[in-house]
C-alpha cells in the first residue's frame, strides 16, 4: 500500500479549474499576503556534497532549497491535505487505477527560458524510475502538453504519489547542467549555491503562480547544524525560522510560533512572518514549502 493512502482522497481526480481554485487554499481569512522581503532560514541537514540531484539522498537544507523553492512536481498536496495540481492541471484515472491521463500546464518556462512541456515529464520520470517510479509500464506522450502512463499494477494514489518531494521535473535538454546548477520551473531561481553552506534564491517576476504563492523577493538558507546555535540565530533575529524539537534554547517564546504545535515541534519561526491558516505537518517547515507559501507580517 502507498505510503499516501491515509490522504483525504477526495480531490484525487479534481479538474484543473478545482485546482485553481485551490491555489489559495488555507490561507487565514484574517490575512492578505503581500509581496516582499526576504526569507532568511537556518536549517539542519546540509552537506558539503549538496546538489541539485533529487535522486540523492537529500537533507533538510536542500529539500526546502527544491521543493516549492526551485523546481515543481506535478502535483501538491496542500497544507489542508487536499491535493490539486502544480506543473498538471488535471488527471484521470481509468477505473482499474492502472491507466492515467495527465493534462500538463501550458504556461511554464524554466529558468533558462526553455518551455516546459511532455517531454520534460519523460525525461525526468525516466531518471526517477528506477527509485521512485518502478511501475511505471509505459509513459506516451499525447501532444506537447498531455501524456498517459500505464502501471503495472493498479494504483488509486498515484496523483498523490507524484507530489513526492524527489520527483522533480527537470529540462529534458539539459538534465545534467539543470542536476548541477538548479534549473527548475518553481518561484525562485538560484542566485547563489554554496554546497553544504548557503543558498540564495531570486523570485522569478513572470510566473503563473503570481498572486497565489510565492510572496518572498528571495530566500535565503544557512546551514547551522547544531540545535543550539539555529536556536541563537532566531533569538537574535538573525534568521526568520528554523528547524527544532525543542524550546530549550529559544528562551522568550512570545514573539515565536511554535510548527506545527509545542508538543509535536519541528520549527520555530519569528512573528515578523506571517503563516496560512493551516500548515503542512507531513515534513518540517510547511512539507518544506514554506518559500512558498509564507509571507512577511
Amino acid at each position: 500500500m502507498s505510503r499516501l493512502s491515509h490522504m483525504d482522497r477526495r480531490a484525487l481526480f479534481a479538474s484543473g479549474a478545482a485546482a485553481a481554485l485551490l491555489a489559495a487554499t488555507g490561507l487565514s481569512a484574517q490575512t492578505a499576503p503581500k509581496s516582499g522581503g526576504r526569507l532568511r532560514m537556518a536549517l539542519s541537514g546540509a552537506l558539503r556534497s549538496d546538489g541539485f540531484d533529487a535522486r540523492a539522498q537529500q537533507g533538510l537544507f536542500m529539500q526546502v532549497a527544491m521543493v516549492g523553492g526551485v523546481f515543481e512536481t506535478l502535483t501538491e498536496v496542500a497544507s489542508d491535505g487536499t491535493l490539486r495540481g502544480e506543473l498538471a492541471t488535471s488527471w484521470q484515472g481509468s477505473a482499474d487505477a492502472r491507466n492515467w491521463l495527465i493534462d500538463l500546464r501550458k504556461d511554464v518556462h524554466f529558468h533558462d527560458g526553455t518551455a516546459f512541456s511532455a517531454r520534460d515529464v519523460a525525461a525526468s520520470f525516466e531518471l526517477h524510475k528506477e527509485l521512485a517510479l518502478a511501475d511505471i509500464e509505459r509513459l506516451e506522450m499525447i501532444g506537447d502538453h498531455q501524456i498517459r502512463i500505464v502501471l503495472s499494477h493498479p494504483d488509486a494514489d498515484f496523483p498523490y504519489r507524484l507530489s513526492s518531494p524527489e520527483l522533480v521535473i527537470y529540462p529534458s535538454g539539459n538534465l545534467v547542467g539543470a542536476m548541477q546548477a538548479g534549473i527548475g520551473t518553481g518561484l525562485y531561481k538560484v542566485h547563489k549555491f554554496l554546497p553544504g553552506r548557503q543558498f540564495i534564491g531570486f523570485r522569478v517576476a513572470e510566473h503563473y503562480k503570481n498572486g497565489h504563492a510565492g510572496w518572498f523577493d528571495s530566500v535565503e538558507l544557512v546551514s547551522l547544524p547544531a540545535d543550539s546555535i539555529r536556536a541563537e540565530a532566531l533569538r537574535d533575529h538573525y534568521v526568520d525560522a528554523v528547524d527544532l524539537t525543542h524550546t530549550a534554547d529559544l528562551g522568550d517564546l512570545s514573539e515565536m510560533t511554535l510548527l506545527p504545535e509545542e508538543n509535536f515541534m519541528t520549527a520555530a519561526v519569528s512573528d515578523c512572518l506571517a503563516l496560512p491558516g493551516q500548515i503542512g505537518s507531513r515534513w518540517p517547515m510547511d512539507d518544506f514549502r514554506a518559500a512558498q507559501r509564507w509571507w512577511m507580517a
